[in-house]
């Protein structure tokens, strides 16, 4: 009887690491992650950059836009509450989280031109991208001196 060869990953024992560490976090937190962090995809189409961010259950209200010195900043605060009703006692779950994204914009980009829409829990921010001016040679004649 021939024996197999199997091939050693030495990192297949870290994913087992993880999902241990990833466990301990979830029982330390009762399961509730707050994410300061909103996840994004960044998409060049039809000249502007489309930015989309996932915001499930976060009402337009309490989402803010913002460009300063090229930098596009989306922030919001989410509050979430939770209720359980017994025979002999009322629990409330509370969670609270906020979130904040920066991505740096193209230079001469127009603030004012910018788009935010939500639908279906998903933010979506449309930037124009500035056109880029073709550069002109420019002849210098040296003189005497």
């Amino acid at each position: 009887m021939a024996g197999t060869l199997t091939r050693w990953d030495p990192f297949a024992d870290f994913a087992q690491v993880r999902q241990r560490i990833d466990r301990m976090f979830e029982d330390m937190t009762d399961g509730e992650q707050a994410t300061t962090r909103a996840k994004v995809d960044l998409i060049e189409k039809d000249d502007k950059l489309i930015v989309r961010a996932d915001m499930p259950g976060i009402k337009p209200e309490d989402i803010k836009v913002e460009v300063n010195d090229d930098v596009l900043t989306i922030r919001g605060e989410h509050e979430e509450a939770k209720e359980k009703k017994d025979e002999h006692f009322l629990r409330r779950e509370r969670s609270y989280r906020s979130f904040a994204r920066s991505l740096t914009l193209p230079p001469k980009t127009d603030p004012k031109a910018i788009e935010a829409t939500t639908h279906d829990g998903v933010l979506e921010v449309a930037v124009p991208v500035p056109k880029e001016e073709a550069s002109k040679p420019v002849l210098i004649k040296p003189t005497a001196a």
